[in-house]
């Protein structure tokens, strides 16, 4: 979700949402040890719970990332070792290091030594021509074996020749059943499936057999799928927020961050799917397309673009 899952998007969904657990875009070590720190690592106490995903492969980065990062107050150290794109194989993390479980158990203890919070991984079921029922139970044999006790798994595989990161996405095909049997085979694990999940009924299938779902593109393109989550899997009592309550009461957000200089249009762009599927949405997401970039572009225009959306009736006459 690299350029997806920002601060802005993570606390536009806690307004959704008010008890999942968010995760940041992948960030490198590098990036983490040598960049612009505050700017990438930055969020907002709203966003609790979240996690910082980490990229990379030295013991010794990872362990001074994970310690940076539970200093600026995440709850929760993930590395990513199923991200498949060219530039992250270049760099020796994301899903190439599949192939080198003992190089991913190295790294998972020095971040567990280095860490009060939890550290955990992001996998896929396999890479390339690997057969995932040998090379996925070994992989999680030897990592949990360095200290990590949650596996977030996209049951797929990650084709590193020959398929781009899009077609990684839907080519590969779905074996949920095999993620199933690793929590079947070692049931003192947290098991987390990932991976083609587009609704909430999806994820009771799923929790029936692992401990907890995770949501990547279907939670950006169609935010307010998460509307729900609160009272069904967390016995929340309050009734979820309608999407145009959603927008006045991320409005205060936007215009602090405007304030601060934040363009309008890097919190606006993650809005797009609030309203997807209602009458009014095409005009809503074109709204903010074509306005949002203008200068003096500002939280009044969101409550423009709300206005050309007709709200759901619980009964509507025939």
């Amino acid at each position: 979700m690299m350029d997806w899952t920002d601060r802005h998007e993570r606390a536009f969904l806690r307004i959704i949402s008010q008890h999942a657990f968010l995760y940041t875009e992948m960030v490198t070590t590098g990036a983490v040890i040598h960049g612009p720190r505050d700017r990438l690592l930055r969020f907002n106490d709203v966003e609790h719970p979240v996690a910082l995903q980490l990229g990379g492969s030295d013991p010794t980065d990872l362990a001074v990332s994970a310690r940076i990062g539970a200093d600026f107050g995440y709850d929760e150290i993930n590395l990513n070792v199923g991200c498949p794109s060219d530039r992250v194989q270049s760099g020796r993390f994301g899903a190439c290091l599949m192939a080198e479980p003992d190089v991913v158990a190295d790294g998972v203890a020095a971040m567990v030594e280095a860490v009060d919070i939890p550290v955990t991984v992001k996998t896929r079921i396999g890479i390339d021509d690997q057969d995932p029922e040998d090379s996925l139970f070994s992989f999680v044999e030897k990592v949990s074996a360095a200290g990590c006790k949650t596996f977030i798994i996209h049951a797929r595989k990650a084709w590193l020749e020959g398929l781009s990161p899009k077609e990684n996405r839907d080519i590969p095909p779905l074996d949920y059943d095999l993620v199933y049997r690793v929590k079947k085979d070692r049931p003192d694990l947290e098991i987390v499936i990932n991976g083609g999940i587009r609704t909430l009924d999806a994820c009771d299938t799923h929790l029936a057999h692992v401990d907890g779902v995770m949501l990547g593109r279907i939670a950006y393109q169609s935010p307010y799928i998460l509307a729900h989550v609160d009272q069904r899997y967390y016995g929340a009592e309050t009734n979820a927020l309608t999407p145009h309550q959603v927008v006045e009461a991320y409005l205060p957000y936007v215009e602090a961050q405007c304030v601060q200089g934040v363009p309008f249009y890097a919190m606006a762009r993650h809005m797009l799917g609030l309203f997807q599927g209602m009458p009014g949405a095409r005009a809503w997401r074109r709204h903010i397309s074509e306005k949002g970039h203008k200068a003096g572009a500002g939280p009044e225009l969101l409550r423009e673009a709300a206005a050309l959306v007709r709200p759901r009736l619980p009964i509507e006459a025939a």
